[in-house]
């Protein structure tokens, strides 16, 4: 679903542990993986990755993430928002560990929201993991690998685009956003905007955030005669423009829109 830039054909059956977040990560197989050592292989084929774009990606891989969190099933929304509480506090609940399970349990994925098909239940997955099998060394079977990978949703087939962002992070699933690209739109964004960038929000707040930096994204895109970034999907090659920071903003307050208004908060990971 990458519109033209196929990062799939960068994508590899790599097996290693999903690092297990504390609010984020869900249970299931281990992702597919996108390691430095793929990029690195094919920055040359995917047209995103221009040779200043992987530059500059590879220089900022710490930093500020936005990982989406789960929305509440129907019926839950209170227990939902008491259990964040719980185990955002300042006091560290005796059975965090519960709870945190219980949490996940009450929530629907981000996944389901973006609309990305699932391996063992859509075809388009199903097809899509066995294209990943030709493309590995082939250590198991094809039944194996498959079996290995239900549960397992394909974000870069997702329908809904402005809930999985260009600027990714590295290492992450493919819809948490790089909120790092924000650091070089800092006196765009003025002091306040900026720092909320770093605060955990839940939905509400996610799109009322999102709203603020769209307002920001139309004042400078009218000043600059650059309306047309809002609809453009990949950043403009050359970073050292307004333009490039004004795809940026435009870029993280269609995400955070599209979350918040869809019942998801995020987790402001730095």
């Amino acid at each position: 679903m990458v519109n033209g830039c196929n990062l799939q054909c960068a994508i590899f059956a790599h097996w290693s542990a999903t690092v297990k977040h504390p609010l984020t990560v869900q249970s299931g197989p281990s992702p597919i993986r996108v390691t430095l050592s793929h990029l690195l292989q094919f920055s040359n084929t995917i047209p995103i990755f221009t040779t200043h774009y992987f530059q500059t990606l590879i220089k900022t891989c710490m930093g500020l993430d936005w990982r989406p969190m789960g929305k509440p099933k129907p019926g839950y929304e209170d227990r939902f928002n008491e259990l964040y509480s719980l185990l955002t506090g300042p006091t560290k609940p005796d059975n965090k560990e519960a709870l945190r399970e219980e949490w996940f349990s009450i929530q629907i994925p981000t996944y389901e929201t973006i609309k990305a098909p699932l391996v063992g239940r859509d075809k388009e997955a199903d097809d899509w993991i066995k294209a990943q099998y030709e493309e590995s060394e082939k250590d198991v079977s094809l039944e194996e690998f498959v079996e290995g990978m239900k549960g397992y949703y394909v974000i870069l087939l997702a329908k809904e685009e402005d809930g999985v962002p260009v600027y990714m992070a590295m290492g992450q699933d493919e819809n948490v956003f790089r909120g790092k690209f924000l650091d070089s739109c800092e006196d765009l964004l003025g002091k306040e905007l900026y720092e909320e960038a770093y605060v955990s929000k839940m939905a509400d707040d996610t799109l009322k955030y999102g709203q603020q930096l769209m307002a920001v994204a139309e004042k400078l895109a009218t000043e600059h005669n650059a309306t047309y970034l809002k609809d453009q999907r990949f950043p403009p090659e050359n970073w050292d423009t307004i333009e490039f920071h004004i795809h940026v903003i435009y870029s993280a307050a269609k995400w955070l829109i599209f979350y918040g208004k869809n019942g998801h908060g995020f987790e402001a990971d730095f």
